[in-house]
């Protein structure tokens, strides 16, 4: 009997309209990003260690509400493959390497190729490229280096959002004024001297199938260069510009944008990114592990007097 009403009270459920559907996936509350080190080519840098994190990528994210990890340079494959299975996405940082020969290079088309495996079998794991790592993301799809230059150099712009731009996936919870706003005021801070042409992205054939083009900009060479885009199906994301600057640095002699709307926008797509990474079920095997491979063990260094950031993570 009491199975009897246990159906037919299912039966009437379903009739208005409640009919199961497919579960809910789980969002990760306690995600983990990790931030790829960079090798340190500014001699002013080199003496305090052969690779860094600056300070403002890990503020960045953490304002998301993250953790960071930093992800060590010449690890061995088993070691970069338990560190993938247990944080909950990857950002490649800027700097100033080969993309193809480099030790960062190299440790980033592990992540990537361990990232495009496990979407594949149903595991989410997403990745972010900031200046030079947007244009590493274009040499591991594109599997060259396509790079040309492509100058702005301390100089904030507004974006050429593309027709898709709206209805991306990373610009979607933007309020439509702060779009309006991101094409029209200078919100995004530059600092690159090479950028890959929107011809020559557009003529090649993994690039074009594998990304969508959300904004575009001019160099001061003349060309259009492609300035944000995020996979068509995989989760991958990149940004010639620098999000992290307009609320994390302050160089009086830098053109970081720190208007109302670039914080927002930073704040935006930090919370973008962050919460892509919830979308993950990645984790370590124990607490005593999750805590040893945290940031909170590493202390910055102030660098304000000697560089343009203000705090770097040496390591």
């Amino acid at each position: 009997m009491f199975t009897l009403c246990v159906l037919l009270l299912t039966l009437i459920s379903w009739s208005c309209g409640a009919f199961p559907g497919p579960p809910k996936p789980q969002i990760n509350d306690r995600p983990i990003i990790g931030i790829l080190t960079q090798e340190t080519e500014d001699d002013n840098l080199k003496p305090y260690g052969k690779t860094y994190i600056p300070s403002s990528y890990v503020k960045y994210l953490e304002s998301a509400g993250c953790r960071v990890t930093p992800v060590k340079l010449n690890l061995t494959l088993p070691e970069y493959e338990k560190i993938f299975n247990s944080i909950n996405g990857m950002m490649f940082i800027g700097g100033a390497v080969n993309l193809l020969t480099s030790d960062f290079a190299k440790a980033a088309a592990v992540f990537y190729k361990l990232a495009l495996k496990a979407y594949v079998s149903g595991d989410y794991f997403p990745l972010w490229g900031t200046c030079l790592g947007f244009q590493l993301l274009t040499a591991l799809v594109a599997g060259d280096d396509l790079l040309t230059n492509a100058t702005v150099e301390n100089k904030a712009l507004p974006l050429k959002l593309t027709a898709g731009a709206e209805s991306s996936r990373m610009f979607r919870n933007f309020p439509p004024e702060l779009m309006k706003s991101l094409s029209q005021e200078p919100l995004t801070g530059n600092f690159h001297h090479y950028g890959i042409a929107t011809q020559t992205f557009e003529g090649n054939e993994r690039l074009e199938s594998f990304f969508s083009i959300l904004s575009t900009n001019k160099a001061k060479e003349g060309v259009e260069f492609v300035s944000t885009i995020e996979g068509k199906k995989y989760p991958f994301y990149g940004v010639q510009w620098h999000p992290e600057v307009s609320r994390f640095q302050w160089h009086p002699d830098q053109e970081f944008p720190h208007s109302v709307n670039a914080v927002r926008v930073s704040y935006l797509t930090a919370d973008f990114f962050v919460n892509e990474a919830r979308r993950s079920s990645h984790h370590f095997s124990s607490a005593k592990e999750e805590d040893a491979a945290l940031i909170y063990n590493y202390s910055p260094l102030y660098v304000g007097n000697i560089s343009s950031y203000m705090q770097i993570y040496f390591f």
